[in-house]
């Protein structure tokens, strides 16, 4: 079980789908509560998709790197910056369009936080021992919880998990990170969270090293499932000092979503890969053009919401024609978000049927 995975593919298209439903509601008036973010600590549905994506670009670096083991070391480091580079560049590209406010830049964001994620992966890759992988994910865990429950922040004191304002990666933000922020004083893709949104991706490599080992593909999904389950039962525990929460990419969010991420990956790849059952092309058109598709969703995005260059706002023109036919506005919402899915598969069909796969 080596190179492209058809598994990883569809489940890395069918995040994407999600995200894209997600990010691009008819009107954020308009969204049924699952579709949202926690406000703070907890966990929606919404919540599960952005680290089931850093997982696969971890397990996504194992498959490629183990495929072109003959290559240059060096060369292969500089590649994975330079890939990083592009992805950050892109991810800033996406937030100044189309106004192009360059004294308005928000450094941080979602391409941002990816392209950190496979920065470092592919370096711990590189240059770590993969019967490491383990031990250093939870080290880092356990040592973010200690800074985040019992650092003292300088100027406040004992951290208060309870509020966004008290604790250690708002303190980071507010007085180190640059430009402009998501939340005024701190960033959901801040400094100090990057951190354990890294681990989301080394897991990823765990499971990829799982994928491409030699052991007996029953072997490998109850391996998958059973370090799934067991993170799951981690997550839960450490739930009770450090709460889930998305925003702080927390300790338990982290193990919890690792988990679940394993036994999807399982399911996933005995689904398709050993059962062989194919029935999930569009989740592989996606999939296959992962970037290309969630930075046109973007561009696209801006245009449709903004009188910017079109000079009407397409998605409210659709939401407010359907409210008026008598349609309930979050479901004339969530049809606008279904419908813009089907705009971005053309051309990503487009690309699929021609084996044209843009990496950046």
């Amino acid at each position: 079980m080596k190179g492209r995975l058809l598994s990883i593919d569809v489940l890395r298209g069918i995040t994407l789908i999600f995200m894209i439903i997600v990010n691009q509601p008819g009107s954020w008036d308009n969204v049924f509560a699952p579709l949202l973010h926690a406000d703070w600590n907890g966990l929606t549905p919404t919540d599960y998709i952005f680290p089931n994506f850093l997982f696969i670009v971890g397990v996504s670096i194992v498959l490629s790197l183990n495929n072109k083991k003959g290559l240059d070391r060096n060369k292969t480091i500089r590649k994975i910056i330079w890939r990083a580079f592009k992805i950050y560049l892109v991810g800033l590209f996406l937030w100044i369009f189309p106004s192009f406010e360059f004294d308005n830049i928000r450094w941080t964001g979602v391409l941002q936080r990816i392209s950190f994620v496979f920065l470092f992966c592919g370096m711990i890759y590189m240059f770590i021992e993969k019967k490491y992988f383990m031990y250093l994910s939870f080290i880092t865990l356990i040592v973010y919880w200690f800074i985040m429950l019992y650092l003292p922040i300088p100027g406040i004191g004992q951290p208060d998990l309870s509020v966004p304002e008290l604790n250690m990666a708002h303190y980071i933000d507010k007085n180190y990170l640059p430009g402009v922020m998501w939340q005024e004083t701190w960033d959901p893709e801040g400094i100090l969270t990057t951190i354990p949104s890294i681990v989301t991706g080394v897991f990823g490599l765990i499971a990829g090293t799982i994928l491409i080992s030699s052991m007996d593909i029953k072997d490998k999904l109850l391996k998958l499932f059973y370090i799934g389950l067991i993170l799951v039962f981690v997550g839960d525990f450490f739930s009770w000092s450090f709460p889930v929460n998305k925003n702080l990419w927390s300790t338990s969010y982290t193990f919890l979503m690792g988990g679940m991420s394993f036994m999807l990956t399982a399911a996933f790849t005995y689904l398709i890969d050993v059962n062989g059952y194919k029935k999930f092309k569009m989740s592989q058109v996606f999939g296959t053009n992962s970037i290309f598709t969630y930075v046109l969703a973007g561009v696209l995005g801006s245009i449709f919401y903004s009188d910017f260059i079109i000079g009407i706002q397409l998605n409210t023109i659709f939401v407010n024609t359907l409210i008026d036919s008598g349609v309930f506005p979050k479901i004339a919402s969530l049809l606008y978000a279904v419908l813009y899915v089907f705009i971005i598969y053309i051309p990503a069909y487009y690309l699929f049927d021609r084996k044209i796969f843009i990496k950046l």
